[in-house]
């Protein structure tokens, strides 16, 4: 049978199912080290990013994506995991990318589960890596397919102009209600979670436009009216312009809460969220 994405991802499923139902890392012995993508360049990411610890491929970390990509430089995708306790550390990575970490979000008091666009260079396995408190990576995928181009192209605020009188604003809303379990991100208004979605101003320049050096926000801060630190986020040169995060908490956080963040030129991020 050839290659192709729907047998990737038909694949990916089963080694997944495979590798959570043993509770055990995947070793093929084969060059991809039981990747369920068989992408070639795994093995080095793993090094690079994950180190040398225990790395599962597990179902409970699920990430939805759609199947193609219409719009290369804003692709959504949401990662959530299940049923896995003491999460410490979310990491997003993109296999085909030319800068390949794309997110680390650390969840603190929300639950494990975050939801952004990013830009996607060519058709790729996107993942997302998660560390629990014993060190264990577990690790889940789904496969996007593009046309590409969405981190050597500019966006639209810096064709324009437009991004130096909106540097660094902040707009955001609180929902009163939990997400559809269904996956559709469809809201239920009986489940009693609440959802943070954040949008920052923000070109994300990814440096790799010619003339134009990287230039994104680096970190984010979100706490509530307590001074409690609720989550910590790391975004990285692939996520998408103008930026909008979503996190998810079992209760509606105490207001009101406070952005803060700053990018990697030292501009500073400070905005109350009422």
């Amino acid at each position: 049978m050839p290659d192709s994405p729907s047998r990737r991802r038909l694949l990916g499923g089963g080694l997944a199912l495979l590798g959570s139902a043993l509770g055990t890392p995947l070793h093929a012995g084969d060059d991809f080290e039981g990747d369920p993508f068989q992408s070639l360049p795994w093995p080095g990411m793993r090094r690079e990013f994950l180190g040398t610890g225990t790395v599962v491929f597990d179902e409970r970390v699920q990430v939805r994506g759609p199947a193609f990509a219409e719009d290369p430089m804003n692709v959504p995708i949401t990662v959530s995991v299940r049923a896995l306790d003491a999460v410490d550390r979310i990491l997003v990575l993109v296999d085909r990318n030319p800068i390949r970490r794309v997110l680390e979000y650390r969840p603190r008091q929300a639950l494990p589960a975050v939801s952004f666009r990013f830009k996607l260079e060519q058709a790729s396995p996107v993942r997302a890596a998660v560390r629990t408190a014993d060190g264990v990576w577990h690790v889940g995928g789904t496969w996007v397919d593009s046309a590409g181009g969405g981190c050597t192209v500019s966006g639209a605020t810096r064709k324009d102009g437009s991004w130096s009188q909106t540097l660094g604003l902040v707009s955001a809303r609180v929902f009163e209600a939990s997400p559809d379990p269904s996956g559709t991100g469809a809201f239920d208004t009986t489940g009693g979670q609440a959802r943070v979605r954040v949008r920052v101003m923000h070109p994300m320049d990814t440096g790799l436009v010619n003339g134009i050096p990287a230039f994104y926000v680096s970190r984010l801060v979100l706490r509530d009216g307590d001074d409690h630190e609720l989550m910590q986020l790391q975004p990285y040169e692939p996520v998408s312009e103008n930026p909008v995060f979503s996190f998810d908490f079992t209760r509606r956080p105490v207001g009101p809460l406070r952005l803060t963040g700053i990018d990697n030129n030292g501009n500073r991020i400070d905005s109350r969220i009422d």
